[in-house]
């Protein structure tokens, strides 16, 4: 019983950087879509997935600085 119970504590702490992954993805792809507006205003031939892919870049270097 007790083996059971840690490999259920072991794959839960697991699914946790997982699902903070998925959460930051998310969040990244909300901010693009609140920024895109903005920013197709000023560059109409930035498509959404150019836009996304550099909010991703500069999320990702914000992380880095941060780590």
């Amino acid at each position: 019983m007790k083996s059971r119970m840690r490999n259920h504590v072991q794959l839960r702490e697991s699914v946790r950087p997982r699902n903070e992954q998925v959460r930051r993805e998310i969040q990244g792809f909300l901010r693009a879509v609140d920024s895109y507006p903005e920013r197709f205003a000023r560059e109409p031939r930035v498509s959404f997935q150019q836009h996304l892919c550099s909010v991703f870049a500069a999320s990702q270097e914000q992380q880095r600085r941060r780590g």
